[in-house]
């Protein structure tokens, strides 16, 4: 073993013990490493727990046109996605917005139409039902959002008027149309405010015969074999779909919300490297307060042939020492929180709000997390890198120090 590496454990470990220097040092980068960790974690699950419930009610590419999609291009649709590889299943839809009405109580929702055996195979929509069932949907009904519902007042069974655009337009036209009767035959949740507050779902026919489609529609949803790459199956069909006819991923048709959940989570990592970075100013500070202490011995090992560049690197290896030992416990500590999240989510409920109040406003009974490889190699590198960088200050200044003046140091 290199000697400014045996010194440098023997400073962090005298007489074979634990100082306190290096229990301190080591778990304030323990504690940057655990809450970056956690954080990221929990960041990346409710990106991921929405990413997933955007799928579940888009498909993972979707297929539009600029303008209804008839009966002749809809065939050449249903072809190339036939004999496009990574292609499990595709159902058509048409969506658009109408106006509810309940007992003189009105919102304005988007509404989509589609076909539920077809749907069944793209979107497993039934698993988010609470109330009613997929098999009594039918071109009379409807089956409304959880927090719609409740605005309006209504439950499974209740007639609910609907209000489509195809209305003013034959309004203008001197013709009279009547607003369109449905029954509530279901409520589903996806646990997204977003969608639960603003969302009804219809058959096909209902859609089409809303917006006077005949049998056109607006588009295809589609989902893919497990394991197919979503990039390169959007490329391949945008290659062979006919002209005006373009698919894109769920990435692409919700940009808007995927550079906000990125911007959030590079921020929060941002915010939290200032926690070990306070941990490395520490080690920093303890360093050179043994730097100022152990004058006479560095200036002694300079005496006895000691190069500046080995006495800097003791110091150095004392910073990755401590980072390293500090990044594992911390690692350690944060899968460990992340395994009992639940435990201590519902501990700190039940002693606040209450488990029932606490899922009746956040949405969730557990706790998402997601843990992506490359944050947590980013958490090692930084601390690691942290940490030896805090062991260079004190480096430098005994590198700095000559032998004889430092002999002379009382």
């Amino acid at each position: 073993m290199p000697w400014p590496v045996y010194l440098a454990l023997k400073q962090l470990f005298p007489s074979g013990r634990l100082s306190f220097f290096t229990v301190i040092a080591t778990m304030g980068i323990m504690l940057g490493v655990t809450i970056m960790l956690m954080v990221t974690s929990v960041m990346g699950g409710f990106g991921y727990q929405i990413g997933r419930m955007i799928i579940d009610t888009q498909g993972e590419i979707q297929i539009t046109a600029a303008s209804p999609i008839d009966r002749g291009k809809a065939g050449e649709i249903e072809r190339v996605l036939e004999t496009t590889p990574g292609v499990l299943a595709a159902a058509p839809f048409a969506a658009g917005k109408v106006m509810v009405e309940y007992q003189k109580r009105a919102d304005i929702p988007n509404i989509q139409g589609f076909s539920v055996e077809q749907m069944k195979k793209v979107l497993p929509l039934q698993r988010y039902l609470i109330a009613g069932s997929f098999d009594d949907l039918d071109d009379d009904s409807v089956i409304l959002s959880y927090l719609l519902a409740r605005s309006l007042g209504v439950g499974v069974g209740g007639k609910v008027s609907l209000y489509s655009p195809l209305m003013m337009e034959r309004i203008s036209q001197n013709e009279i149309l009547y607003p369109r009767e449905a029954r509530v035959a279901g409520i589903f949740q996806i646990g997204h405010q977003q969608l639960d507050s603003s969302t009804v779902l219809c058959s096909l026919r209902l859609m089409q015969d809303l917006y006077g489609l005949d049998e056109k529609v607006h588009g295809y949803s589609v989902r893919l074999k497990p394991g197919a790459d979503v990039e390169s199956v959007a490329l391949k069909l945008n290659q062979t779909l006919p002209p005006g006819v373009t698919a894109a991923t769920w990435q692409e048709t919700n940009a808007e919300f995927q550079s906000i959940v990125t911007f959030e989570r590079n921020m929060i990592f941002f915010l939290m490297t200032f926690i070990i970075l306070v941990a490395a100013f520490s080690i920093t500070s303890s360093l050179l307060m043994s730097v100022i202490r152990k004058t006479r011995e560095i200036g002694l090992l300079g005496a006895m042939g000691g190069r500046a560049r080995d006495v800097a690197l003791c110091f150095c290896a004392q910073g990755l020492f401590l980072g390293a030992a500090g990044t594992g416990l911390g690692l350690a500590l944060g899968f460990t929180l992340l395994r009992f999240r639940d435990n201590i989510v519902h501990f700190i409920a039940h002693l606040t709000v209450g488990e029932q109040t606490f899922v009746k406003f956040y949405q969730f009974s557990s706790l998402p997390i997601h843990t992506v490889t490359r944050d947590v190699v980013s958490i090692i590198v930084f601390s690691l890198i942290a940490s030896t960088l805090a062991g260079l200050l004190p480096a430098w200044r005994a590198a700095r120090l000559k032998p004889v003046e430092a002999l002379r140091n009382e």
